[in-house]
């Protein structure tokens, strides 16, 4: 990709565009994090968050147990984006957008998706760990902490 310029990413900057996991929400709502306050921490910097049809209905799938994280992730601040495809397998959507287009840092807790993001390059990752948002991947220029 043009945007990769030795082994980061150029097209990254603030305001940071972070595509949400099901897990990671869940896992945000179990620890008590506000999602916004708490990727401001990590980042440094404003962020916005992306739900993916897929993850909507993911949600909606999982029933009446995570009624919390729809009404959560229905606020007007995260921004939806419409998926193309058939079916709703929320990795395999989220790790196609992020092939297309290298703009966006992935939330996600799940191992699979975390092992499958990693071998497209120049896509850091976001994760909860402590009872905080934590970040791999991402240049030190851009004000990732360093763990």
């Amino acid at each position: 990709s043009s945007a990769l310029f030795f082994n980061y990413n150029t097209q990254l900057g603030p305001p940071y565009h972070v595509l949400l996991d099901t897990n990671f929400i869940n896992f945000s709502i179990k620890t008590k994090l506000d999602v916004f306050k708490s990727m401001m921490d990590c980042l440094y910097a404003k962020c916005i968050p992306y739900i993916t049809d897929c993850v909507m209905g993911e949600l909606e799938k999982l029933g009446r147990k995570y009624k919390v994280a729809l009404r959560i992730i229905k606020d007007p601040r995260f921004k939806r984006l419409p998926c193309l495809h058939k079916g709703t397998y929320a990795d395999d959507c989220l790790v196609q957008r992020v092939t297309e287009h290298k703009c966006y840092i992935v939330a996600t807790n799940d191992k699979d998706l975390k092992r499958r993001i990693r071998k497209i390059p120049g896509v850091p990752i976001m994760y909860t760990t402590r009872r905080k948002y934590s970040i791999e991947r991402m240049p030190d220029a851009y004000g990732a902490p360093s763990v």
